[in-house]
């Protein structure tokens, strides 16, 4: 293949700020659906946010299809199992399309929420990352100045970039296991609105735990960022209690609960 003819990366989409007058004009998170139950639960999160500073972003490609989203806002309204009080946080960054992937549009996002945070005169941006499903991953911080600032099981990191080196760094609220146990026993369904794709985990998950096993879970929905922050787990806006032990930290598949329940009865 000759250099004239070698492919070319299409250029790195502009980012939309998203507001209340534009919402309904774009895809939240991949649901296009109007009527979509999270589709309408995240935007109402999002008009309720959006007087405390919360900011969102969206990247569109040609054609108007979604390729990339950021949604951050100051640390002191964080729906994270965190104290960031002071910095910018980031709840989450995607990049959808595989062609935008890895070619600087990610960069672009998390630089924005940089500059949106030094124009706020913040200590800094934080972010909590993991290697599993759900959260974007390490890497994309570290190669944009962020270090570590603390962990949590599984394999959650909070991260930070800092603007002033003597500033206190954020943290992690801990003490996970006596979060739990204050659920007490039987199926605890933990979860919010800050996650478009959560209602359709939790009503699967609820409807199979009371046909297939006989339980009638505890519906507990965050209602603030105050909960949200001391929820039994560091992502905080989802998970899934059994007996005291976390099931999921994550959304799950009904499919998933159901192998998880069967290695529980085994």
């Amino acid at each position: 293949m000759t250099p004239k003819s070698m492919p070319t990366s299409p250029p790195i989409p502009g980012l939309t700020e998203l507001t209340p007058a534009n919402l309904e004009a774009f895809p939240c998170c991949g649901i296009k659906s109007p009527a979509h139950e999270g589709r309408r639960r995240k935007h109402g999160w999002l008009k309720a946010h959006f007087p405390l500073g919360l900011c969102a972003k969206a990247a569109m490609a040609d054609g108007g299809k979604p390729c990339g989203y950021i949604e951050y806002l100051p640390g002191e309204y964080a729906w994270r199992g965190v104290d960031a009080c002071g910095y910018m946080f980031i709840h989450c960054v995607w990049v959808q399309m595989k062609q935008y992937q890895r070619k600087g549009l990610g960069a672009r996002m998390v630089q924005a929420c940089i500059d949106d945070a030094r124009k706020a005169a913040m200590k800094g941006v934080a972010v909590v990352t993991r290697e599993g499903p759900w959260m974007a991953g390490t890497a994309l911080f570290q190669a944009n100045g962020f270090e570590v600032a603390g962990a949590a099981q599984p394999d959650y990191r909070l991260l930070v970039k800092k603007f002033k080196p003597t500033a206190a760094p954020p943290v992690f609220k801990d003490d996970w296991e006596k979060k739990v146990r204050r659920y007490g026993p039987g199926l605890t369904i933990i979860c919010s609105d800050q996650c478009p794709h959560i209602a359709k985990f939790v009503a699967d998950i609820a409807q199979s735990a009371e046909e297939d096993y006989g339980i009638k879970p505890n519906l507990v929905a965050l209602q603030s960022h105050g909960e949200a922050q001391n929820a039994p787990t560091p992502y905080a806006v989802f998970s899934l209690l059994y007996h005291g032990r976390v099931l999921a930290d994550h959304p799950i598949s009904r499919t998933r609960f159901h192998n998880i329940m069967k290695k529980l009865e085994a």
